[in-house]
């Protein structure tokens, strides 16, 4: 973990609420799946969001404008000038992917993958990225994974682009050697269903980011666990749902 102040170099819109936040400064080295805390101005506690991509000094994540805090945060300009911790959480293993592995990401938590699609590729791998959204006006970086060399499967829930109905069908084949994923919950809960090994990066509400107030605390096979200290990123079969009314 690195406390640093980050200077805003880009701030741009993406798709309906969702926007692009690129920081420059002395952040932590990153591991494909880390996230960072972000202070807003005028917020106590920090907003947590996944590292997109790191490099050459620069932070990209991509954010839901979903609340008061995000909100101020997609109005910021740049130069402005933010204080973050980064390289924090758990990442996800590369060595596990197979020939063929298999990203699966539900809208924001699509961008949580495209630093694992860049590292996977460089590796040699012959990923597929399939991209997961409500309807065709919340579609990103779909044209980003194709640029990395990903054969890229686009879901909608409503049918207006790519293919109709959750993203989590594109696991249903089992024609993979090893699935990434992020996203909503209950896509994740989805896809611990499959039969491939896989594992995926959770999304939770975090008071410190660091594991101190375990307020993110998960039940595991292994027993509680800190999404923020112990993961986010878990594998497969490890995470015990809450039980489903």
């Amino acid at each position: 973990m690195k406390r640093s102040t980050l200077e805003i170099v880009s701030n741009l819109p993406l798709a309906g609420n969702v926007f692009e936040l690129v920081l420059a400064g002395d952040a932590a080295p990153f591991v494909p799946g880390q996230f960072a805390e972000i202070e807003v101005p005028g917020k106590f506690l920090r907003r947590p969001f996944s590292v997109c991509h790191a490099e050459d000094g620069r932070l990209t994540l991509v954010c839901r404008a979903a609340g008061s805090g995000t909100e101020i945060l997609s109005g910021m300009g740049r130069g402005r000038t933010l204080d973050a911790l980064t390289g924090l959480g758990n990442g996800f293993d590369p060595e596990r992917a197979g020939d063929a592995p298999l990203l699966v990401g539900g809208g924001t938590g699509c961008a949580a993958l495209y630093g694992l699609c860049r590292e996977l590729i460089r590796r040699g791998k012959a990923v597929t990225a399939a991209l997961g959204f409500g309807t065709a006006s919340d579609i990103f970086y779909a044209e980003k994974f194709a640029a990395l060399g990903a054969a890229v499967r686009v879901f909608t829930m409503d049918g207006t682009a790519g293919e109709a109905g959750p993203v989590t069908r594109a696991a249903e084949d089992g024609n993979y050697s090893y699935f990434y994923a992020c996203g909503p919950a209950a896509m994740l809960r989805a896809l611990d269903g499959v039969g491939a090994g896989g594992e995926y990066s959770m999304e939770a509400r975090m008071g410190c980011g660091f594991g101190a107030c375990m307020g993110c605390t998960v039940q595991t096979a292994g027993g509680p666990r800190r999404v923020c200290r112990d993961g986010p990123v878990f594998r497969k079969g490890e995470i015990i749902w809450p039980t489903q009314p």
